[in-house]
């Protein structure tokens, strides 16, 4: 946040906010039921004080989700230590989670949320640590776990780069390889001006 300090009369000091703070981060992800592969686009709620993440069961309902009953429903408390209105988790969602190339299978527990449609609370954020721009409420994907299924699309990707590299230079005569940028595809495919 953008603070500007500055010293009054009685020589205190006083802080002055330039920046409207952002109170909560939503980012748009696609679901995809496992069962019929069918997708859907929702707003999520990152929110640090969740305990896992939740979805609202009317909305898994309305949706078409299938609900996996638990062998033991698990109590809901809120923030203040009392048990929630909407009563008990009794049962999950697994599906797919789709955002800016980042996709993971989750699985989610159901409760009742009210207007929020999806949570994903600090287990999801500490095994993603996701770079979160609080002025902007942007998310980047940048920093998920070696398991991620985007880190894995990132090993192919690097694979195939040095790949192409090790053969560029293979193909191209020591003394040319401080030109190598102009033996790359993309530039070899164009004539010269």
């Amino acid at each position: 946040m953008n603070c500007g300090l500055k010293d009054n009369t009685e020589g205190a000091r006083e802080v002055k906010h330039t920046l409207r703070p952002l109170r909560e981060v939503w980012m748009k992800v696609g679901l995809e039921k496992l069962d019929t592969h069918e997708g859907v686009i929702v707003k999520v709620l990152l929110d640090s004080g969740a305990t896992g993440i939740f979805m609202d069961k009317g909305f898994a309902e309305e949706q078409g989700f299938k609900l996996e009953k638990l062998d033991r429903p698990v109590k809901v408390k809120n923030v203040d230590g009392t048990s929630n209105k909407g009563g008990r988790i009794e049962y999950e969602v697994q599906c797919n989670m789709y955002f800016e190339g980042h996709v993971e299978r989750i699985r989610v527990d159901v409760c009742r949320l009210g207007r929020t449609k999806v949570i994903l609370g600090m287990p999801w954020l500490a095994a993603h640590n996701p770079e979160i721009d609080w002025e902007k409420g942007e998310v980047k994907m940048t920093r998920c776990p070696p398991w991620c299924a985007q880190n894995k699309g990132r090993k192919e990707e690097r694979k195939k780069i040095r790949a192409a590299e090790q053969t560029a230079e293979g193909l191209v005569p020591r003394r040319f390889w401080k030109w190598k940028k102009v033996f790359g595809k993309a530039e070899s495919e164009r004539m010269p001006v």
